[in-house]
């Protein structure tokens, strides 16, 4: 099947069969992107929420019509006709209230003819261009989910969605790494961009007390000399939703942290000077 399908939608496929979780460096080259789905009715706050808070919230497309799981906009973002957002993340979480009630492989029996999926930019995204520079992340040599905290950094903002913190992602390296880190990544503006903030100074500055315990995803290994390097996570809408609490009514849907899309779009898309029309 690999041989004859395009890199991203056989990782979508694999997903869609549940024989694919952790995303990390899966279809290197093609953007991943986070997700979260909401009732119609609140999918201007959340459009909103995302054009104030840009580089926590970076957006790559959404559903072209309320109810319709298969149809994404900009068409770049996902080109094949069989794409199905309810079953092609590895796995997904479901909210209600404002609380995690559920984690599932698919949406299929929960989705409704309200829903609205968006689809933002995912970290995962630069990580092949790291290691092609020779600084591969941590999580990718050992097998493990990137450690992913809560932060004291505030959203700006949009609609019913007033409250909730930026989460960060964390990559160890050496502070002499840090600014070739910098700039590979800074052209990625649409997943995340550059680090937020970087050494152990920086981790208080954020707010995290222990970096040995993430909030999600999996703890990472530091070689002597190591410092924790942050930037903007994805999960970030999740915090939102969570803030929001009963002001949003009905189901909300979401990836589970590390649980990626592979989209059609690629590297080059970030050098693009297209506007983009989402």
């Amino acid at each position: 099947m690999g041989s004859t399908i395009p890199p991203a939608q056989h990782a979508r496929l694999l997903c869609r069969q549940n024989l694919l979780t952790n995303t990390a460096g899966i279809a290197p080259g093609y953007l991943q992107a986070n997700l979260l789905v909401l009732p119609a009715k609140y999918a201007s706050d959340f459009h909103d929420l995302c054009l104030r808070n840009p580089v926590p919230c970076p957006l790559l497309g959404m559903t072209a019509d309320p109810g319709d799981p298969s149809a994404v906009r900009p068409a770049e973002c996902i080109q094949s006709s069989d794409f199905d957002v309810r079953t092609d993340f590895p796995r997904y979480r479901i909210y209600s209230g404002g609380k995690l009630m559920d984690s599932r492989s698919d949406l299929v029996e929960v989705w409704g003819n309200d829903h609205v999926a968006f689809l933002i930019g995912c970290s995962f995204s630069f990580e092949n261009a790291l290691t092609a520079a020779g600084l591969p992340p941590r999580h990718q040599a050992t097998g493990t989910l990137v450690a992913m905290y809560r932060s004291n950094i505030p959203l700006l903002p949009a609609g019913v969605f007033t409250g909730g913190n930026c989460i960060v992602s964390m990559r160890p390296y050496r502070p002499e790494e840090i600014e070739e880190v910098r700039a590979i990544t800074r052209a990625y503006r649409l997943t995340h961009g550059e680090p937020v903030a970087w050494g152990w100074d920086g981790a208080r500055q954020l707010g995290i007390v222990d970096v040995n315990k993430p909030d999600f995803g999996q703890p990472q290994t530091f070689k002597e000399g190591e410092v924790p390097v942050f930037w903007a996570c994805g999960v970030t809408p999740q915090m939102a939703v969570e803030a929001a609490g009963d002001k949003i009514k009905g189901l909300v849907f979401a990836h589970e942290p590390g649980h990626m899309l592979i989209t059609d779009l690629t590297s080059d898309a970030l050098q693009s000077s297209k506007p983009r029309n989402i």
